[in-house]
């Protein structure tokens, strides 16, 4: 359902909470600026149009989400997906795919995948998330380093060979600014570690830039003045032809929107002793995206760092986020035209923070330590991501995931006759009280056990046990499905083959363990297999499984 969490709150508001509230998205207003303008030039647009995504999309995630204190905006994974977009379809392709991503996110909520969603491996993630992390660092290379290239080649390794080829017009101050910018940041960080760190490096190298003279590019240089308002809403159709061409970049702009706002729920539930509406928190999300794009925003999401600075300033409550969005629009509304003095190598430097703590290095490595499976998933989305792009990266990550899970749990899952000669092959641990060896098993019967989902990657176990352990003499079969939690349409095809090879064997098929409620047998009545079976020959114990043997033999 979609249930807001504001308006939960709003029935036992208090001035307590607003006086908290009221300071934390004061101060998370404050964090959000630099940021805003840095992810947005990233991304390759004009600083505002960042400014203009947190006003926008952080009032509407805040408005409808499902989080009591999940911020939203512009984050440094949507850069790559963004100015690839941007470069084959322009705004008019960004606006659409921003807004097939949004409706795609309202469907994720509406059909509630907000608990499926999470589960993309997380190799996956790492493996993409260190990927845009690389890529971001080049595409900030040249503001870093002051080259004063006006546009640079569009893949990681041509952007290095760029420059290398023109490292001769490094600018001392522009990389003396960006390394005092980091610096700055991180003295922060260090020793005032409630305060706004990259906020305060940016001024204080705007301020160093304007006292010494530094002859480097700032906003308004390229950009020229800010605006000081939100934009009117408008909208531009890229065509008919090209919508086809969006739908898989809308897909990995709405499954990144997905995975980062509901991870940093996550993450924040565990910071507040919370819980939070995942699927609200997906509605939210695709509402905030399409207004965004709306009033001349770029495509957000929540924002991890942003959610905790919230929480760790005291906000509780979804009034924090709206009043961040308020502060960034007064901010906009008086101060825009200082922003123009802002050196673009100080938001560059910004980046290269963002981009450290993007990379998670040591859970990169950590994950080289695991399953050999896990961390070739992880390299390959990791490479993807570098050398192709996102969309690949994403794509490929999740299927070789899959395939990988599939592969998982049909080595887990087994057949094994258990009577007979073949009693070596037990599987049954010797103190199970429902142990065949327990229990007189007739003549001319043998008992066969499915261990784990029974599924299509489990049933070739299946036919090769089922098929090498018979015995001529056999006449009936006992299947103990007690182990199996779930079959799929595969499996059930499968056990209709087994039951009509049976049959024309003149063999008898009983079915012991399936319990009347278990997803088996909704599953094969639905299939119709429970009747072509007998209800009289599926058994919920072993017990009755024996004794209807014996009525047939």
């Amino acid at each position: 359902m979609f249930r807001p969490v504001l308006f939960s709150e709003l029935k036992h508001y208090s001035w307590k909470k607003f006086s908290s509230d009221l300071f934390a998205g004061a101060t998370v207003g404050v964090v959000a600026l630099p940021l805003a303008m840095a992810f947005a030039i990233a991304s390759g647009f004009s600083p505002a149009r960042g400014i203009y995504t947190a006003i926008v999309a952080g009032f509407l995630i805040s408005f409808f989400g499902g989080s009591s204190v999940q911020i939203g905006g512009p984050t440094g994974a949507f850069i790559v997906i963004i100015s690839s977009i941007y470069l084959k379809f322009g705004d008019a392709g960004l606006l659409a795919a921003t807004m097939m991503a949004g409706i795609i996110l309202i469907l994720f909520g509406a059909f509630r995948m907000g608990a499926l969603i999470k589960f993309i491996p997380f190799p996956v993630t790492t493996g993409f998330t260190s990927g845009i992390a690389v890529v971001i660092f080049a595409t900030q290379l040249n503001d870093l380093l002051g080259l004063g290239l006006a546009s640079m080649p569009a893949g990681f390794i041509g952007k290095l060979a760029c420059c290398v080829e023109n490292a001769g017009k490094i600018n001392p101050a522009t990389v003396g600014v960006s390394a005092f910018t980091v610096i700055a940041i991180c003295l922060v960080k260090r020793f005032l570690p409630r305060w706004p760190a990259m906020l305060i490096g940016m001024l204080a190298a705007t301020v160093l830039t304007a006292l010494c003279g530094f002859q480097v590019e700032t906003i308004g240089s390229r950009f020229g003045e800010l605006p000081r308002t939100l934009p009117m809403p408008a909208f531009v159709f890229p065509g008919w032809h090209e919508l086809p061409e969006l739908v898989m970049p809308a897909f990995t702009i709405a499954l990144l929107a997905g995975i980062e706002s509901l991870l940093s729920a996550t993450v924040a539930d565990g910071m507040t002793g919370g819980r939070h509406r995942p699927n609200t928190e997906l509605t939210a999300q695709g509402i905030g995206n399409i207004g965004s794009v709306l009033f001349g925003g770029i495509p957000a999401t929540g924002a991890i760092a942003r959610t905790a600075t919230n929480i760790k300033s005291g906000g509780r409550t979804p009034i924090a986020g709206i009043i961040h969005a308020v502060v960034l629009a007064l901010i906009l509304l008086l101060l825009a035209p200082q922003a123009k003095l802002i050196p673009l190598a100080a938001l560059a430097g910004i980046m290269m923070v963002v981009c450290y703590n993007m990379c998670e290095y040591r859970t990169f490595l950590q994950i080289f330590k695991g399953p050999k499976s896990d961390w070739a998933v992880m390299l390959t989305t990791f490479l993807l991501t570098v050398f192709v792009d996102l969309v690949a990266a994403v794509e490929i990550g999740v299927v070789l995931a899959a395939l990988l899970f599939i592969r998982r749990m049909s080595e887990i899952s087994n057949v094994s006759a258990i009577t007979g000669e073949l009693g070596g092959d037990r599987v049954e641990p010797v103190d199970d009280p429902d142990a065949i060896e327990r229990r007189e098993v007739p003549d001319h019967v043998v008992v066969f056990e499915i261990q784990g989902p029974f599924f299509f990657g489990a049933v070739d176990g299946f036919r090769d046990a089922a098929m090498s352990h018979r015995s001529t003499e056999d006449r009936i079969i006992i299947l103990r499905m007690r182990m199996v939690p779930a079959i799929d349409a595969t499996g059930l095809n499968v056990l209709a083959d087994f039951l009509r090879q049976c049959r024309k064997e003149k063999i008898g098929l009983i079915l012991s363990g399936v319990l009347s409620d278990s997803q088996p047998m909704r599953a094969m009545e639905h299939y119709g297999l429970a009747a072509e079976i007998g209800k009289e020959n599926i058994c919920p114990h072993i017990d009755k499984a024996l004794a209807r043997a014996r009525a047939l033999v």
